[in-house]
């Protein structure tokens, strides 16, 4: 959806440089509905295409009935056939004389049904046939006029009201049609469009063909009929029985507009291109729409910027401002947006306008473009606000009325799929505009995410296990809108953080970039060069700066607000399982990865007030991603200041310890990472003074825990003590973190470690101490530490003799206990103490 399809080659006009393209796309009304979104081929929409002998007996039976002069419901048959195979029939001269002559037959009644059907082949006949013969073309036209004078009620009908006016127009524009007959077509064809305009609208299929019509005519045209032809083109979309005013027949509009200026172009028929700018483009005609006229103006910007010439810069300037005075007309005095959704004929116009622009290649700079192409992103592209105040007011048992076809139907509609060019269109307008406008789109797109982040927080929490494919057609509008923000967000951070702008304006667009992007986190669904750039470029100014990290922390949402139901007063708060909010965790999560890259300049107080509330209740979320982030936080904290660092600091720091060192165990093994336990673990020991209450305290706890997991499984087989499976792992994990301690703790504290150390190992069985004081061996014998080794050796020689005697004598005892009578005078435990020994 971030490309546009629609592109210059792809959508190459029939009669522009490459006229080989025309063979390719031999009928107008089809690369109109291509470029609208629509389906090709109505008229044999569902069929299957025809074989060579069905197409050759239905021209057999054709014949036939011209022959006999009689027109069964098996010739009908032969017509629809000849149709299934419209992308590849061709039709010759003597087929369409054969035609023809059935038309025109006096003795042969045709049913009403069946007189599209002729003029479609006629069609084919026209648009593929290189040379038809002049006689016959004209003859054509004879009989298409005296059919509209004698079958006058046919006209009524739509299908055949589409199917004539497509076939005058594609006569008018034969290279074979004689002056007189091409006259004849266009008279006719103004008529039409003139008298029975209102068939137009009674079927929204037909409309492609009648446009069709239209363009044949208007790129074969004197000005004289060119004038008329655009003035019913342009009115019909203001008459109340006209045809629709859609995006889609606007976008048809506006590639009908660019067909019919290049061919004029390719044929040097300049004249009608100033007639156009004239009449369209510069004159405000009342009986004109503005919807019609905005997606008009887009074709012309089209061609213009294909064709580089002087002769075509009045046609784009005068382009432009027709654009730019339609859009003007959007923008209300007060500067609020919000409530373009509720205006149908304003939604209609923002949608055209950005569609328009977004297919129209590069702009100069229009303030009001530049406006209404933000207020049709963020109310009409992706309307998230109106949809989530829907969804909210009609709850739960009533949701079925908001319909998730509804959605559906958005996400596969034209302007959603070009998001993407829009809101390229949206960032090269924002480049080039005034700092007064920039400011005002920011602001937008800023309080824009914020209303997303609270209305989908508040939409996932009602819709997720009850209504999750709604909530998931959601979320693809609001994962476009992301991609939206970060493109906006990097254009921001290259045109602002920039030398000539202040730092105190960088440090406040910094801020509110970050503030939006936690907004939208919770839509980050893929990696994005543009992301990491932006985050890169507006935390590198934010940490520089303390006000930036006051400000930014304190966006954070409160507590209070983290841990109740959203949506509730402040005086009726309810709690909720807050570790379920999926919309609120991303965004706190984003917080927990930026706040440790500024935590050198946050405040005491703040970190206090704002960060360490946070902070240890998402230490116990049940994410494992999360619960580390917020042990980074307590790592930062911990290591940030200097060995002169103020009082405040170093005494906070200590009293975290406390509550981390509860907070964190009491969550092990289920929710608590061990990884973070460990990085809290080790940041304290290294970075609190020697001798500090709250490392003795953190040892006693961490040696308590892991006691009481041993004790949980001290009655598992030995073969798991010895490879430390399964339940015994978390236990595990425990002994190597307090064995690893007693290389980094200070000289002061690790007397109190060897102590509880030695306690822990020695209840542990026999399998277990092994494995231990094999680990012990091993770290103690590879140490380089000459203040500690010493101590270590000492406490390790009476850790295992310690160790070695609890089971010698548990094994004296178990032998007596059966009677047996020990052969030895040495045990296995005391050999192995000799090894230990040697090895030390």
């Amino acid at each position: 959806m971030w490309d546009d399809t629609h592109t210059l080659a792809e959508c190459q006009p029939t009669g522009m440089h490459n006229m080989a393209k025309q063979a390719h796309i031999p009928f107008l009304e089809e690369w109109l509905r291509s470029n609208s979104g629509g389906s090709s081929n109505i008229i044999s929409k569902g069929s299957s295409s025809s074989s060579a002998r069905a197409i050759i007996q239905a021209w057999s039976d054709l014949r036939d009935s011209l022959q006999h002069q009689s027109f069964s419901l098996r010739h009908h048959q032969s017509l629809k056939i000849l149709l299934n195979s419209q992308a590849s029939l061709y039709v010759a001269d003597p087929q369409a004389r054969l035609l023809l002559s059935i038309l025109s037959s006096t003795n042969i009644s045709l049913p009403p049904e069946t007189y599209p059907l002729f003029l479609r082949l006629l069609y084919i006949w026209i648009r593929k046939s290189s040379k038809p013969s002049p006689v016959l073309v004209d003859s054509a036209v004879k009989v298409l006029s005296d059919l509209l004078s004698t079958q006058f009620d046919f006209i009524k009908n739509s299908f055949f009201f589409s199917e004539i006016v497509v076939l005058l127009g594609a006569f008018s524009l034969a290279s074979s049609v004689s002056e007189k007959s091409k006259t004849l077509c266009l008279e006719l064809l103004c008529g039409l469009l003139e008298e029975e305009y209102q068939l137009i609208g009674s079927s929204e299929e037909h409309v492609p063909n009648v446009l069709a019509g239209i363009g044949y005519a208007l790129s074969s045209t004197g000005n004289v009929y060119f004038s008329r032809i655009l003035d019913s083109l342009f009115g019909i979309w203001k008459r109340e029985d006209g045809p629709g005013r859609t995006v889609s027949n606007g976008l048809m509009i506006l590639h009908l507009i660019e067909w019919v200026l290049s061919s004029s172009i390719n044929s040097n028929s300049l004249e009608r291109v100033d007639v156009f700018t004239k009449e369209v483009l510069e004159t405000s005609n009342p009986h004109h729409d503005s919807f019609a006229a905005v997606m008009a103006a887009a074709g012309a910007l089209r061609v213009s910027s294909r064709f580089l010439s002087n002769a075509l810069r009045r046609l784009r300037i005068s382009a432009e401002e027709k654009i730019e005075t339609v859009a003007k007309g959007l923008i209300p005095e007060t500067g609020d947006l919000s409530k373009s959704g509720t205006d149908p004929e304003k939604s209609l116009l923002l949608k055209c306008i950005s569609l328009a622009l977004a297919r129209s290649g590069s702009l100069s700079f229009r303030a009001p473009l530049l406006i209404c192409l933000a207020s049709a992103l963020l109310t009409e592209i992706f309307p998230l606000e109106a949809l989530y105040t829907r969804v909210l007011k009609l709850q739960q048992g009533n949701l079925s009325q908001l319909g998730i076809n509804e959605v559906k139907e958005h996400l596969d509609s034209a302007p959603f799929k070009e998001a993407g060019a829009m809101t390229g269109v949206f960032c090269n307008q924002y480049v080039l505009a005034d700092e007064n406008s920039q400011n005002r789109v920011e602001n937008l797109i800023w309080g824009y995410c914020q209303d997303a982040y609270l209305g989908h927080r508040q939409v996932a929490l009602t819709l997720r296990g009850s209504n999750d494919e709604l909530l998931g057609d959601l979320e693809q509008i609001v994962e476009s809108a992301f991609l939206m923000v970060v493109v906006f967000a990097l254009a921001v951070t290259k045109q602002k953080l920039d030398s000539k702008f202040s730092r105190e304006m960088q440090m406040e667009i910094s801020v509110k970039i970050l503030v939006s992007l936690s907004c939208m986190e919770y839509f980050r669904r893929i990696r994005l060069p543009e992301y990491m750039d932006t985050i890169r470029s507006v935390v590198g100014t934010v940490q520089e700066n303390q006000l930036a990290c006051i400000l930014f922390v304190e966006s954070m949402p409160p507590y209070s607000e983290l841990t109740n139901q959203p949506g509730s007063s402040s005086s009726q708060m309810t709690e909720h399982a807050w570790w379920k909010d999926e919309v609120q965790t991303s965004r706190i999560l984003f917080y927990l990865r930026v706040i440790p890259t500024c935590i050198e300049c946050l405040p005491v107080p703040v970190f206090r007030k704002v960060v360490a509330p946070i902070m240890f209740l998402y230490i116990g979320h049940p994410n494992g991603k999360v619960a580390r982030a917020s042990h980074s936080v307590f790592v930062a904290f911990i290591s940030s200041g200097k060995d002169f660092d103020e009082d405040e600091r170093v005494l906070l720091k200590e009293q975290l310890v406390f509550y981390y060192i509860q907070r964190s165990l009491e969550g092990y093994p289920q929710i608590t990472p061990f990884e973070g336990i460990v990085s809290g673990v080790a940041a304290l020991v290294r970075h609190l003074p020697a001798g500090s209450p709250s490392i003795i305290y953190t040892i006693h706890s961490l040696v308590e825990k892991a006691h009481d997991l041993c004790r949980e499984v001290m009655t598992q087989e030995n073969d798991l003590w010895q490879n430390w499976q399964g339940e015994l792992e978390p236990c595990k994990k425990f002994l190597d973190l307090l064995l690893r301690l007693l290389s980094i703790v200070d000289i002061q504290v690790l007397p109190s470690l060897m102590k509880q150390l030695a306690q822990l190992v020695a209840i542990l069985p026999r399998e277990g101490q092994n494995m231990v004081l094999n680990d012990l061996y091993a770290q103690v014998a590879d140490s380089d530490d000459v203040t500690r080794k010493p101590a270590l050796v000492s406490w390790l020689q009476s850790l295992s003799y310690i160790c070695s005697q609890a089971n010698s004598s548990s094994t004296t005892s178990k032998r007596a206990e059966r009677g047996e009578k020990s052969a030895f005078t040495r045990s296995d435990d005391t050999l192995s103490l000799d090894r230990i020994n040697a090895r030390l």
